[in-house]
């Protein structure tokens, strides 16, 4: 019986609420009886998977493995095997209960505040308060370009995790010329394989009760549709093992990656409790992505790395003494590449919790999360009933060297899948010679540079504009405040998506270009709402204040003055950016041409910039298909 069967049956009567929601998540209507092993005492079992427990109503045969700061321990005899990685995190980011970015997420699991809330406007009657993300009814239709009603059909779990991935990428400066470069032996570009994990479709049920209209894809096709969305060319999958879906989302893309199926691997993770009958007690949401690339290529190409993946292992409890998984999962990992028997940072499920309460489907992305912090800032977080905050020193080796913090990273199902990677603090390298050289067009910091910026609509073109500028010219010394103009300029060409709203505009320092982009941002305000902007097509080229120009090519008419796919056009390119010619690249890109294809715009490292603003409206209300929409 598929999903629709399913929701049609529970929508005629034919089906009750628990047995439509058992169909749909897997969880058996009644839970069968526990296979009880000859074993030890068994431990407490921890709050998360108790909470698990009660959601899915499966039986749980033993806890989690201990929490944070438990040191694992390889196989006797055991020693650093042969390993075909390690691959490194070079981009992650996530939505979390009162914080939606990473900075937010870490300053709330040190302060050790608790994230729950009542429930959000526009949730179900009689929803108990929890753990729950904001503005999950809102989206960006016209970002992604949807229409209103087409994305009101979308479940929105679907909707969540589309605007984290798309903001994972653009972290990590690969939604342009830098993805479309990423190539396996056949020569596809755009060659990255998704992996995902989502919650049950609450959302199709909520539909189904209303007598509303089926959502669109409300289950497993969720990683092609957005892998077809994002012109993404790699395998596509869905992993559904309940809490530790995203740890083997994740051993799936390592597989995918060693096998060199993929370039890189986007590993993204999502669960919203939408359905009154998923919230219970302690419930959270959450969702976020990652992008893996081998190390080794991560390093030649300038990524951020954010921290390294060593190894990864998937096993199941099966009959088994369920208090012997942790030991196996060390062994498989060890023997996939991993010194296990460095002491290490553990993280599981229950950590996880603390934070966010039970995420469901997303768990295994929270407390890799909360591991990679940790190793950034070399932070060890507080754990329940564990010490405080601490300073998290480096292990020695025999010889007093230094060596990379580690983590483990471990999540078990109620329902049996256990999972658990090892990861490790990003390499400490010193840049290499050449790695900060400038693009063809002079020396940085000499002479002018051309910033190129692109968006879907004029709004979302004056909002990036006004966010740049605010980065740029902000007068302290951290270090997010790009003063590389070079380097800036070069990172809008590789690192960003190439979009038919657009500026062009020559600067000799930071200073000029946020000054410049400002004044473009404020004489724009009345079109940054959408819907109000000017037509499609027109102001091509328009000069605004600071010398920015700007052009709307939405309509498409009269196409690209040059043809993209010839040799020769990008040898033409090649040669202005070589011989400085700003004004003619400026006025070709204002005209409709990719002016930033790698080999024409140059190469360089990463240069983390402010994400493009995501201008999420209400949705209208999802109308019921019809048998032509089916089609």
């Amino acid at each position: 019986m598929d999903d629709k069967e399913i929701l049609t049956g529970f929508k005629s009567g034919a089906l009750g609420r628990e047995q439509a929601v058992a169909l749909l998540t897997g969880a058996p209507a009644v839970p069968p009886a526990p296979v009880v092993p000859a074993a030890p005492a068994v431990p407490v079992v921890s709050a998360a998977s108790a909470i698990a427990t009660a959601v899915r109503g499966v039986p749980s045969a033993a806890p989690e493995p201990p929490p944070a700061r438990v040191p694992a321990t390889a196989p006797a005899g055991g020693g650093e095997p042969e390993s075909t990685g390690p691959y490194a995190v070079t981009a992650l980011h996530g939505r979390f209960p009162q914080a939606d970015d990473l900075e937010a997420f870490w300053r709330t699991a040190l302060d050790e505040r608790d994230t729950a809330s009542a429930p959000p406007p526009g949730r179900p009657a009689g929803t108990e308060p929890g753990y729950f993300l904001d503005g999950v009814a809102e989206f960006d239709a016209a970002f992604f370009g949807l229409a209103p009603d087409r994305a009101a059909l979308l479940d929105p779990q679907e909707r969540v995790l589309l605007e984290t991935v798309w903001q994972t990428l653009e972290g990590g400066g690969y939604t342009g010329a830098r993805l479309d470069a990423l190539t396996t032996e056949d020569g596809e570009p755009r060659d990255v394989g998704v992996y995902l994990a989502h919650g049950p479709a609450d959302h199709a049920l909520l539909a189904a009760e209303q007598g509303g209209a089926f959502p669109a894809g409300c289950r497993g096709g969720l990683a092609g549709r957005l892998s077809a969305l994002l012109d993404l060319r790699g395998p596509s999958h869905c992993v559904d093992s309940g809490s530790s879906s995203f740890l083997v989302a994740l051993h799936h893309a390592l597989g995918a990656l060693r096998a060199g199926e993929c370039a890189a691997a986007l590993v993204g993770a999502v669960d919203l409790r939408l359905h009154p009958a998923r919230q219970v007690a302690g419930g959270g949401e959450g969702a976020g992505a990652l992008l893996l690339r081998p190390l080794a290529a991560a390093r030649a190409a300038g990524d951020t790395v954010h921290a390294v993946v060593r190894a990864g292992a998937v096993v199941h409890v099966g009959r088994a003494p369920a208090a012997r998984v942790t030991e196996r999962l060390d062994r498989r990992t060890a023997a996939a590449g991993a010194d296990t028997a460095r002491p290490t940072l553990r993280e599981t499920g229950t950590t996880a919790a603390a934070t966010t309460g039970d995420t469901g489907a997303a768990t295994g992305f929270v407390a890799l999360t909360r591991a990679v912090l940790q190793l950034r800032h070399g932070t060890l977080l507080p754990v329940p009933g564990g010490p405080a905050a601490a300073v998290w020193p480096r292990p020695c080796d025999a010889h007093g060297r230094e060596l990379p913090r580690r983590a483990a990273v471990t999540v078990r199902d109620p329902a049996g899948t256990a999972a658990q990677v090892i990861v490790e603090e990003a390499p400490r390298t010193r840049p290499e010679p050449g790695r900060t050289a400038p693009p063809p067009g002079g020396p940085a910091g000499q002479g002018e540079e051309l910033v190129l910026l692109s968006a879907p609509t004029p709004g979302h073109l004056a909002a990036a504009a006004r966010r740049l500028a605010e980065r740029v010219g902000r007068a302290d010394a951290s270090p997010d405040v790009p003063r590389d103009l070079t380097a800036l300029a070069r990172e809008l060409r590789l690192g960003r998506a190439v979009l038919p709203c657009r500026l062009a505009v020559t600067v000799r320092s930071t200073a000029e270009l946020a000054a410049a982009l400002s004044a473009f941002a404020a004489e724009s305000a009345p079109a940054a709402v959408p819907g109000s902007a000017a037509a499609p097509g027109s102001g091509c080229g328009a000069a605004g204040s600071g010398g920015v120009r700007h052009a709307d090519l939405r309509s498409g008419s009269g196409g690209s003055p040059l043809l993209g796919d010839l040799p020769e056009t990008d040898d033409y390119l090649a040669a202005l950016w070589r011989g400085h010619r700003l004004d003619a690249l400026a006025r070709l890109w204002l005209a409709g041409v990719d002016v930033t294809a790698a080999r024409a715009a140059g190469t360089g490292p990463v240069l983390p910039l402010p994400l493009t603003p995501l201008l999420r409206r209400p949705l209208p209300a999802a109308r019921p298909r019809t048998d032509e929409q089916e089609r």
